[in-house]
């Protein structure tokens, strides 16, 4: 049986005094090392290269032709050294960046994992950690390298979902805004409304429960009574009690709407719907724009006499 003894950790600069003139030239002249804790095929092209008034410690190429950088730091990760990677990164046209640290903090290990979610799918950022070790009793020693945040497929999936959540953000705030200032030319439904991130934007009726709401998707435009007391069997009340009046509602507005008890859901609701359209087609804001504040502006009309009766009953009940 071997004998068997304790690893020992050795300080880094025991076994490289200097970063740039030990540990960056041994690390460039022994590249497997690193190459087989990340799993890529890195070969050298240049140590100590020149980026402006910086030099990146190590440039080179992966087996694909993507260029790659490697900064080293014998020491805790810093914001300098971080800022140092990104420079590098635009300016050599890279995209795989290796931070190689004795101390990688929390803090850095947060940014390299947001780099990885929030970059383009073809940028990758590496932290590893490096620590001098030996075997109890001998003399000599080796570097342990360990991955402590590496991209991968989910946080790129996640990055895109990200953006993908602000872009919708962006253009349904964008969407509501044109509304509201196009509804306001016409009426003022929308006076106290602001511009939201929604999907939809509600307007009172003067009953708690029962909003009209203006809905905008990828698929269609909706204006919609919308019934949510909290309570199916409120809400099923309340819907039973407009359709009592559906030919005279309809009558009102003008053509037929679209009643929805939904016997599976809490909620009820009863809309007027244009399909085929997409918020996020600009060119299809303007008739979605069109229909929702000509249907709002009806729907508003015919209902607030239905809710003011369903108030009324309400209250003598």
């Amino acid at each position: 049986m071997p004998v068997i003894n304790k690893i020992q950790k050795v300080d880094l600069r025991n076994i490289w005094k200097n970063e740039a003139a030990d540990f960056t030239k041994w690390l460039a002249n022994n590249i497997d090392y690193l190459n087989e804790i990340i799993d890529l095929d890195i070969s050298v092209q240049a140590v100590e290269e020149n980026v402006g008034p910086y030099r990146v410690d190590i440039y080179g190429e992966d087996g694909f032709g993507n260029k790659v950088i490697i900064e080293n730091q014998l020491e805790k990760t810093d914001h300098t050294h971080l800022g140092q990677i990104i420079t590098y990164l635009v300016n050599l046209d890279a995209n795989i960046a290796i931070w190689v640290t004795a101390k990688p903090t929390e803090e850095h290990r947060q940014v390299v994992e947001w780099l990885n979610e929030t970059t383009p799918d073809n940028m990758y950022f590496y932290l590893v950690k490096v620590e001098g070790i030996k075997i109890e009793g001998q003399e000599s020693v080796a570097p342990l390298f360990t991955v402590v945040e590496r991209p991968t497929v989910e946080m790129k999936k996640v990055g895109a979902e990200k953006k993908d959540s602000a872009r919708r953000f962006t253009v349904r705030r964008e969407f509501w805004t044109k509304l509201i200032e196009a509804m306001n030319k016409n009426n003022r439904l929308c006076q106290n409304l602001n511009p939201t991130n929604d999907a939809w934007l509600g307007i009172a009726l003067g009953y708690s429960g029962v909003s009209l709401n203006l809905v905008a998707t990828s698929t269609y435009a909706r204006s919609e009574i919308y019934i949510n007391k909290g309570e199916v069997t409120k809400n099923k009340e309340i819907f039973d009690f407009f359709v009592k009046s559906k030919e005279d509602i309809e009558l009102k507005f003008g053509k037929p709407l679209i009643w929805e008890r939904m016997e599976d859901r809490v909620t009820s609701r009863i809309k007027a719907e244009l399909t085929g359209v997409d918020i996020f087609n600009e060119s299809d804001w303007p008739k979605m724009i069109s229909f929702l504040i000509e249907s709002s502006s009806r729907m508003h009309d015919v209902f607030k006499e239905y809710v003011q009766k369903l108030k009324r009953e309400v209250t003598s009940n």
